[in-house]
C-alpha cells in the first residue's frame, strides 16, 4: 500500500530502520483480512515507538505490538502531501468509509442554474461535472459564500426566489421587485430577452471575478468624463466602487470549476528538490519532483523579484583556487525547460485519471482545507492558470524558490 515495508517483531523492533521524518504509516496485523491502522505523523520513529514500544508505567495503554506483523510507511515533505497520500491509502483500505474517517465534506460553491428558463444563483455543495462552467468556488465557508452572493445580487436585478416561475401578469410580485432589486419575471415585469441579458451579465461577472463589470463601468465613466457629463461620471464611479468592494475579499481560488487549474508547490523531504502537484478542474495529481540545483534564489529583503538578476544564494557559493564558482548556475531556459518537463509529466498523469464526481469533491475538500488555512500556517504556494489554461512559468519559478527557501529556513 505504501512505498516502504518492514516486518515487525516485538522482540526485536526495527527502530533504527525507521527514519525520524514526517510521513504516513500503516500497521498491519497477521490476519490479512484485518483492516490496517492508518495515520500521519511529523516523526515516524517517535510515533511508532509510542504505539508499539510503550513504557512500563503505561500499563493501561493499548498494546499493539502483539498484534502488528508489518509496518508500511511513505515519507512526505509537507502536510498537503501527507493528507493526499493518506486519502488514497484510506480509500484503498476502507472504501467509501474513508471519507467519514477523514472528515471530508464537499466545499461550498455558487451555482448558476443556466438551464432554468429564468436563471438564478444559489449556494450549494453539490458538485457535478455537467455544471463545471456554472459552479464558482470553492469558498472557505457557507457564510462567506452567502455574504458574497448577497453583495453581488445587490449589483444586479436577478431573481432571488427559488420557485419554478410561470409568469402571470396578475401575480403581485415580492418585496424585491418593489425595491427595484429584481426584474420581476414572475409577473412579466420584463421581457424574457431582457432577463436573459441580465443573467448573462451575472454569469460573466462570476466567470471573470467581477472584471467584466469593472471594465464596462470604467469605459462608461471615462466616456462620461470625455463628454464633460461629470454628474453621470460620478454616478458611474459610485457604482464602480460598489463593484470593487463586492469582489475585494474574493479569494484567488474562487473561479469556475472548469477553470480551476493550477500548480501547487510543496517542500520535499529530498534535498535540493521541491514537489509539484497539479490541480485540474478540482482534481489533484502528483507529486512530481523538481530539482532546484543551479537555481539562484531571490532575496525577499532586498526587494529583488528576479531569479536571474541580482538574487542571492541561500549559502555562500564555494570557489575554486582560481576564484571560479564550483557550483554552476543554471540558465533561465534550462530552468524553464526543466519546469516544462515536470508540468508535462503532471498533465500525463492527470490524463490517465478517470475520477468521478465523488473524487473531485474529495480532492476539492483537501485543497480547500490546505488553501484556506491562515497564511502563517499554510506551507507551500499555488499558481493558478490563466483563462486559456496556461500556467505562467516565471511566477511558478519564483514560487518554487520561495517554497524551497522557506523549507531551508525552517530546517
Amino acid at each position: 500500500m505504501l512505498s516502504s515495508s518492514l516486518k515487525f517483531d516485538s522482540a526485536n523492533p526495527p527502530w533504527t530502520e525507521i527514519p525520524a521524518q514526517a510521513g504516513i504509516f500503516a500497521l498491519f496485523g497477521a490476519d490479512p483480512r484485518a483492516e490496517p491502522y492508518l495515520s500521519r505523523t511529523p516523526n515516524l520513529r517517535k510515533r511508532l515507538r509510542r504505539l508499539l514500544d510503550p513504557k512500563p508505567e503505561q500499563s493501561k495503554r493499548l498494546r499493539l505490538a502483539e498484534s502488528v506483523a508489518r509496518i508500511e510507511y511513505t515519507l512526505t515533505g509537507s502536510d498537503f502531501e501527507a493528507w493526499l497520500l493518506l486519502y488514497d491509502a484510506s480509500l484503498a483500505a476502507f472504501g467509501d468509509r474513508a471519507r467519514k474517517r477523514l472528515h471530508l465534506r464537499p466545499p461550498v460553491f455558487l451555482r448558476m442554474a443556466m438551464e432554468n428558463a429564468y436563471p438564478r444563483v444559489y449556494v450549494t455543495n453539490r458538485i457535478t461535472k455537467a455544471a463545471a462552467n456554472d459552479l464558482f468556488g470553492p469558498f472557505p465557508s457557507r457564510a462567506s459564500a452567502e455574504s458574497f452572493l448577497e453583495g453581488m445580487l445587490n449589483l444586479f436585478e436577478l431573481r432571488r426566489c427559488t420557485d419554478d416561475l410561470h409568469p402571470d401578469p396578475s401575480f403581485p410580485g415580492c418585496v424585491y421587485s418593489e425595491m427595484k432589486k429584481c426584474m420581476a419575471p414572475c409577473f412579466k415585469g420584463c421581457t424574457d430577452e431582457r432577463y436573459a441579458q441580465e443573467a448573462a451579465a451575472v454569469h460573466a461577472f462570476l466567470a471573470t471575478r467581477g472584471q467584466s463589470q469593472i471594465a464596462e463601468l470604467i469605459r462608461e465613466r471615462d466616456a462620461a468624463s470625455a463628454e464633460l457629463d461629470f454628474e453621470r461620471a460620478a454616478e458611474t464611479h459610485a457604482r464602480l466602487t460598489k463593484v470593487e468592494a463586492a469582489v475585494a475579499g474574493l479569494a484567488p481560488a474562487v473561479r469556475a470549476l472548469a477553470q480551476l487549474t493550477g500548480a501547487i508547490v510543496e517542500p520535499s523531504e529530498v534535498p535540493e528538490q521541491v514537489k509539484l502537484f497539479f490541480l485540474h478542474k478540482g482534481c489533484l495529481t502528483g507529486p512530481v519532483s523538481y530539482s532546484v540545483v543551479g537555481m539562484r534564489h531571490q532575496n525577499e529583503q532586498s526587494g529583488s523579484s528576479s531569479l536571474f538578476a541580482q538574487p542571492v544564494a541561500i549559502e555562500a557559493v564555494p570557489l575554486a583556487e582560481g576564484g571560479a564558482p564550483l557550483v554552476k548556475l543554471a540558465a533561465r531556459d534550462v530552468l524553464e525547460a526543466r519546469l516544462e518537463e515536470s508540468l508535462a509529466e503532471l498533465r500525463t498523469m492527470q490524463a490517465g485519471i478517470r475520477g468521478g464526481t465523488q473524487q473531485t469533491a474529495d480532492h476539492l475538500c483537501l485543497f480547500s482545507r490546505w488553501y484556506y488555512r491562515p497564511q502563517t500556517r499554510r506551507v507551500g504556494e499555488v499558481c493558478f492558470a490563466d483563462a486559456g489554461g496556461e500556467i505562467a512559468k516565471r511566477p511558478l519559478l519564483r514560487a518554487i524558490s520561495r517554497v524551497y527557501r522557506s523549507g531551508q529556513d525552517a530546517s
